[in-house]
């Protein structure tokens, strides 16, 4: 991938984060009282960044079977309330030696 390319995908997930944060602001003058619009409202740039990332884990090393591996080691390391230092490296050793074993 070209330093272009990555520089494009950061500014996007960036424009699509503040617009979906402040397009609320701008649109609703008054406080949200609805909980069920306000957690929506909440969650939605995490769902946003999640969706745009997520596909790229996949096409990221040569094969799709040692990208699952990362991505696995990375989930379960990240429902045991690790830090994001600690799953950042598991994934990526996972994904490596899943790789150097030719899987």
């Amino acid at each position: 991938m070209s330093t272009t390319y990555i520089l494009l995908c950061i500014a996007v997930m960036a424009a699509v984060t503040y617009l979906i944060r402040a397009i609320p602001m701008v649109v609703f003058r008054k406080k949200i009282q609805n909980r069920w619009v306000e957690s929506f409202l909440y969650y939605v740039p995490y769902v946003v960044l999640a969706a745009m990332t997520f596909p790229a884990v996949f096409s990221s090393t040569l094969s799709p079977l040692s990208a699952a591996a990362g991505c696995v080691v990375a989930l379960a390391l990240a429902f045991f309330d690790k830090g994001l230092l600690t799953v950042a490296v598991g994934a990526a050793l996972a994904a490596f030696i899943t790789q150097v074993l030719g899987f």
